[in-house]
């Protein structure tokens, strides 16, 4: 049995054509993902290598319908520039497969001249939308980074080779990446039958990465539209952090695209396949090495095998490294492995030392007296490098660096030498990986640990004025839960009505050190705001005191109260001391 899961491999690194490190598959992998406009039969369009995502044309007898927009409005113009020389055929409806790439909308709107232009989605993209600047935007953000390599140079050894589903997560050429999302004005959560253009539109919920996402067929056509189908093994694990994907509703989905037959099949990544036979096979293959996974870690775990063990006995078998669909050049088996396992079961695995683990940065500096001192582990970990062992090394240098706290409180301050060496480690695998999202993630990680990269701006909550104005006023209050200073709010047991110039009114009850949501009802205490300066206290643009001080926030005569009921959150903006943006 080979105990070394196959994630990457040391001795397989090329030099890219701008002088990037890289495993020499995910170097051939960037040429799937170069910009093309494909066209499927005399009907069907789509835009690949545009940006991270692919923008879709069908042309019905009354015109095209476009499906997902991409990140921003200059990345649709430039695929409408694409179609524009293929068809003059007028907009006429615009269909969202999932809610990432929703972002160039406005651009159909502008050129079609139709401001009521019809928009199809799923009736969750709004709320996923709103998740993912919400309670959990900070880790999202800093996840993004990561794993996009939205902070890695475009050339040399750590620069930007792809990001596995796209050349790149954002176009440069894109810049300055204006936000033109537009709300579906015609939702669904069910299987949906519509008439659109001229054709008849089957619309089926099919979960993948998003909840929201859903499966197009034209059945006039034989065209199908998916978020299923990647061109790469699919990510049942997101390094940048998500919630759990399900395997088994990945195959419920995956099944029911194959059984449409489908002639052509265009993708929300990738480039297009043809064929009956191809698609089916390629859907196949990608369900099967999905289930494998599934079907054997469950085997395992049953077994008794720990997670550790576990990734050392699940791996795809030879058959599926023959179809690029189902091979690692968007995240490894390993780490798939690991979630389905959690996703299922727990963090949690019988291993004894889990239950209790020592915590940090006391487990580092017992670790590295039990070897025999700083000096002994340093030199085991060059001699590591040396070897090109890099998960040992990595593992070695992590006890260092996280020895010590630092000024944030994170067991993250070792000294230089030693985040050198765990940098080292890091470059090493995202050299050796076909992953191009291990590859971006280790790669931002080590820059910031040799100290070429600050990503602590992403470590603190961040509100943008303009995201919080888009949605409803009273939706954005909720989020201050998770931004409570347990320590400030000690022995304060009070509630609060924030009231909006718009007539709608949200609270939030301090107890416990708790902050709990409310409608606003009972307050001890109100503030009066209007939604532009709650947007822009949020977002940072002005103080509180500065608000109540100029009249632009109210509450009655108990601004002191207020005061000391926000500032147990941690934004600057509602400490007392914070006068000014």
């Amino acid at each position: 049995m080979n105990l070394i899961p196959a994630s990457f491999d040391p001795s397989a690194t090329a030099t890219g054509p701008e002088g990037q490190r890289a495993h020499p598959a995910t170097i051939d992998h960037s040429q799937r993902l170069e910009e093309k406009l494909y066209k499927l039969g005399s009907h069907a369009w789509t835009m690949v290598g545009n940006g991270l995502s692919n923008q879709s044309f069908i042309e019905g007898p009354e015109g095209l319908i476009v499906i997902d927009t991409g990140e921003c409005i200059e990345e649709m113009n430039a695929a409408l520039a694409a179609i524009r020389q293929e068809t003059s055929a007028p907009i006429v409806a615009c269909i969202y497969t999932h809610f990432h790439y929703v972002g160039g909308t406005q651009a159909l709107l502008d050129e079609s001249g139709n401001a009521d232009l019809p928009i199809y989605g799923h009736s969750g993209i709004d709320a996923n939308l709103m998740r993912f600047s919400g309670e959990v935007g900070p880790r999202g953000a800093r996840g993004l980074v990561h794993q996009f390599a939205v902070a890695l140079p475009t050339e040399g050894e750590d620069g930007l080779v792809n990001v596995g589903l796209g050349r790149f997560y954002r176009n440069p050429a894109h810049a300055p990446f204006t936000r033109g999302y537009i709300s579906a004005k015609h939702t669904f959560s069910e299987n949906t039958t519509l008439s659109i253009a001229g054709l008849k539109v089957e619309i089926y919920p099919a979960p993948s990465d998003a909840t929201d996402s859903v499966t197009i067929w034209f059945p006039e056509l034989s065209v199908a539209i998916n978020n299923l189908l990647w061109p790469a093994l699919f990510n049942v694990f997101a390094i940048r952090g998500e919630e759990y994907r399900d395997p088994r509703v990945l195959l419920r989905g995956l099944d029911q695209l194959e059984g449409l037959k489908a002639n052509y099949l265009l993708g929300a990544h990738g480039p297009p396949v043809e064929g009956t036979q191809l698609i089916s096979d390629s859907i196949i293959d990608s369900r099967d090495a999905i289930q494998y996974m599934w079907d054997q870690t469950v085997r395992g775990a049953n077994q008794g095998l720990t997670l550790d063990q576990l990734v050392t006995v699940v791996q795809l078998p030879e058959h599926f490294k023959s179809r690029y669909q189902t091979q690692q050049f968007y995240g490894v088996v390993e780490h798939h492995v690991r979630q389905i396992y959690t996703g299922l079961f727990g963090w949690f695995d019988e291993d004894e030392a889990k239950l209790f683990p020592t915590p940090a940065p006391d487990r580092g500096r017992k670790l590295v007296e039990g070897f025999g001192g700083t000096a002994k582990v340093r030199a085991i970990i060059d001699q590591a490098l040396r070897d090109q062992d890099y998960r040992w090394a990595i593992e070695l240098s992590s006890w260092l660096v996280r020895a010590s706290l630092n000024d944030h409180g994170r067991a993250d301050a070792g000294e230089q030498e030693d985040r050198n060496r765990l940098a080292a480690g890091l470059r090493g695998v995202a050299q050796s990986t076909t992953a191009a999202n291990i590859r971006n993630w280790c790669l931002t990680r080590a820059r910031e640990l040799e100290g070429l990269l600050d990503v602590d701006r992403l470590r603190g909550h961040r509100f943008r004025a303009a995201d919080l104005l888009r949605g409803a006023p009273a939706d954005s209050v909720p989020v201050l839960k998770v931004l409570l200073v347990p320590a400030r709010a000690e022995g304060l047991a009070a509630t609060l009505c924030i009231a909006f110039d718009d007539g709608s009114r949200a609270g939030l009850r301090l107890r416990h050190q708790v902050a709990i949501p409310t409608n606003g009802a009972n307050a001890d205490m109100t503030l009066m705001i209007s939604h532009q300066h709650w947007a822009q206290l949020l977002g940072g643009k002005v103080a509180l005191a500065t608000l109540l001080a100029d009249g632009n926030a109210d509450t009655a005569g108990m601004d002191e109260q207020v005061q000391r009921f926000l500032s147990c959150f941690d934004l600057p903006t509602l400490q007392p001391a914070s006068t000014s943006a």
